[in-house]
C-alpha cells in the first residue's frame, strides 16, 4: 500500500510538472503578450456594465473631471464652487460627504442581472486617486478611512458572485492628476518612476490578489509603457496571477499603446468604427451622453433613449465589438431610476433577442447596404449550419422589408425571435439576389418586444449567388439599355429582363449601383 501511494504521488508530481511545462509562458514584451488569446467568455459575453463612482459623485456637476476642471479654471466649475462652498473649501473636503449610506450591493447586483449583462466593471480608482477599497498605499484617501467607511469594491464583488453568474472586473487609473510623486516623475520626463513603484503597481497587484477580477480595465496611462512597467505586470497577470486563465485586459497601458497592443482594444471613449475590425474591440459609452459620473444638472434629453442604446448595441456587436454601457451612481450609493430603467429595458429586449447578440460572430455583411437600419450577426449551430440574424431597428413601411445581403435557397426559413406566429413569407430577389420579407399583421399585444425586432434566417445560400446565372450587378456585369426596345440586357449574358425600361433601370440602379454600358452613368 505504501509503495502504491508513493507511486501515485510520483505520477501526480510528474503530471503537474508536465502541465506546467506545456503551459505557454508569456514574456514581458508586446510581441509575446499580444499572442495571448482572449478567454472565450469575453467575446461571447458581448455586453457589460461600467460603473463610474468616486468622490466626484459628491459635487456631481459637469463630469467626473470636476477636480481637474476646477484647478484649470473652467468657468462653470469655478462659479459653481464660489456660489455653493466657502472660499477655503478643498476637493479633499468632498470625501467626507461621499457617504454611500444607501449603497446596497445586492440591489445593484439584481439590477445588473436584470440587464442581462455578462460582466461588470467598477471604478476602483479614478484620476482623482481616491480608492474605493482600503488600499494599503492610499492612506486617508480611500473608502475605508474616509467617507463610506467600507470596502466598496469588495462588497460589490461579493454580491455579484453570490447572486449572479456575471463576471466581476475593475477599472483602475494608472495616473493621479495631482499626486506629487506622479507630477515629479512627469517633470522628469518619466526618467524616474517613484509613483509607479510606490503607488500604481502595489495597487494593481493588491486588486488582483484580493478581489480576483476577470477584467482589468486600465486608464489614465499618460507616460511611456516602460515607465508604467506595464509589460512586467501583464506577464505576471497572464502567467502567475490567480486569474491567469480568465482575466481580460484592455489596451491603455502607456502613451501610444491604445489600439496597438493589449487584450481588447478600446482606442478611444465611445469607439464605434461602424465596420469590421481585425482585432477584438470594445465600445465603452455612457447612457448620460455628457458624463461618466452622475450629474445633478442632467435633463431627460441628456440620456440616451432605449432605441438609441439598442442601435448602438446592434452596430457594435455586428462589427465584432463588445458594448460596455456606463452608469454613474450617486454619492449616497443609489442607481437612479433613469439608469435602472434603461438597464432593465435593454434586459427585456435581450430576453427576447439575446440569441442575436450573445455568442454570435460577425456575418460576411455587417449591415444592409440597401435598406438602412438593419445590422447582421450570425451563429453556427451544432450541426454546422449558419443562422443569420437581421436586427431591424425600424419597422418596415407597409410591412415589407427588402434585404440586399442574403442569398436565398428553396429551403430558406424566416422567423422573428419571440414571435409565436408562423414563419414569415418571403420572395427571392432578381436572380436570387436579396430577399423581400412580408411581415404579417401582428397585433400590438403579440409583438415580442417594443423596440427593434430580429429576423432569424436559416438555410441561406453560402455562395455569392443563388445560381450560375444570377444577376450580380455590383461586381460582375455591366448593363446596356437598348434604346428601341422596352427591355434591358445584361452585358455578357443572354438574360433579358422585360418591362418598362426607365422604371426597371431606376429600380435596379437604386438597389445595385449598376453601370450603363457605353455611358458614364453610375
Amino acid at each position: 500500500m505504501k509503495k502504491f501511494l508513493c507511486l501515485a504521488a510520483l505520477l501526480f508530481a510528474v503530471g503537474r510538472s508536465s502541465g506546467q511545462t506545456d503551459r505557454v509562458k508569456y514574456e514581458p514584451n508586446w510581441e509575446s503578450l499580444d499572442k495571448r488569446p482572449l478567454p472565450d467568455w469575453y467575446d461571447e459575453g458581448k455586453f457589460g456594465i461600467f460603473i463610474h463612482w468616486g468622490v466626484f459623485s459628491v459635487p456631481s456637476f459637469v463630469s467626473e473631471w470636476f477636480w481637474r476642471y476646477w484647478v484649470s479654471g473652467k468657468q462653470s466649475v469655478v462659479d459653481f464652487m464660489k456660489k455653493n462652498y466657502p472660499p477655503d473649501f478643498t476637493y479633499a473636503d468632498f470625501a467626507a460627504k461621499f457617504t454611500a449610506e444607501f449603497y446596497n450591493p445586492d440591489q445593484w447586483a439584481d439590477i445588473f442581472k436584470a440587464s442581462r449583462a455578462k460582466y461588470v466593471v467598477l471604478t476602483s480608482k479614478h484620476h482623482e486617486g481616491f480608492t474605493n477599497w482600503p488600499s494599503s498605499v492610499s492612506f486617508n484617501w480611500n473608502s475605508m478611512d474616509v467617507g463610506p467607511k467600507r470596502d466598496l469594491v469588495g462588497d460589490l464583488a461579493a454580491a455579484i458572485r453570490n447572486r449572479t453568474d456575471i463576471h466581476f472586473g475593475v477599472y483602475h487609473s494608472l495616473f493621479e492628476w495631482f499626486n506629487p510623486l506622479y507630477t515629479e516623475d512627469s517633470k522628469n520626463v518619466f526618467k524616474t518612476n517613484h509613483f509607479v513603484e510606490r503607488k500604481t503597481m502595489p495597487e494593481l497587484y493588491e486588486l488582483v490578489n484580493r478581489y480576483k477580477p476577470d477584467v482589468i480595465w486600465s486608464d489614465g496611462d499618460a507616460g511611456p509603457d516602460t515607465y508604467w512597467n506595464s509589460t512586467e505586470f501583464l506577464a505576471w497577470l497572464y502567467n502567475e496571477s490567480p486569474v491567469k486563465d480568465t482575466v481580460v485586459t484592455n489596451d491603455r497601458w502607456g502613451s501610444g499603446i491604445a489600439c496597438h497592443h493589449g487584450g481588447f482594444y478600446t482606442c478611444s471613449d465611445r469607439y464605434n468604427p461602424g465596420k469590421l475590425q481585425n482585432h477584438k474591440w470594445e465600445n465603452c459609452m455612457t447612457i448620460d451622453q455628457s458624463s461618466w459620473g452622475f450629474r445633478r444638472e442632467a435633463t431627460l434629453s441628456s440620456y440616451m433613449t432605449i432605441e438609441s442604446l439598442i442601435t448602438t448595441l446592434a452596430e457594435t456587436v455586428s462589427c465584432g465589438g463588445n458594448l460596455l454601457m456606463n452608469v454613474g451612481p450617486t454619492h449616497d450609493g443609489r442607481i437612479v431610476p433613469i439608469f435602472e430603467e434603461r438597464l432593465k429595458q435593454i434586459g427585456s429586449w435581450l430576453d427576447v433577442n439575446g440569441a442575436a447578440i450573445f455568442a454570435t460572430k460577425p456575418w460576411k455583411h455587417q449591415n444592409d447596404t440597401v435598406t438602412k437600419n438593419v445590422w447582421y450577426t450570425s451563429k453556427v449551430t451544432a450541426s454546422g449550419a449558419t443562422e443569420v440574424y437581421a436586427i431591424v431597428l425600424k419597422w418596415p413601411k407597409d410591412d415589407v422589408l427588402f434585404l440586399d445581403a442574403p442569398v436565398t435557397t428553396s429551403d430558406t426559413r424566416v422567423t422573428m425571435l419571440g414571435y409565436k406566429g408562423k414563419e414569415f413569407s418571403w420572395e427571392a430577389g432578381v436572380g436570387g439576389e436579396g430577399i423581400t420579407i412580408i411581415f404579417p399583421a401582428i397585433s400590438y399585444n403579440e409583438l415580442p418586444c417594443l423596440w427593434s425586432w430580429v429576423l432569424k434566417m436559416e438555410n441561406l445560400s453560402t455562395s455569392p449567388s443563388a445560381s450560375s446565372t444570377a444577376l450580380n450587378f455590383k461586381n460582375r456585369f455591366q448593363l446596356q439599355s437598348l434604346k428601341k426596345k422596352k427591355e434591358i440586357h445584361l452585358y455578357g449574358s443572354d438574360d433579358v429582363i422585360q418591362g418598362d425600361k426607365p422604371a426597371m433601370y431606376q429600380s435596379l440602379k437604386r438597389k445595385h449601383d449598376i453601370h450603363l454600358y457605353g455611358s458614364d452613368e453610375d
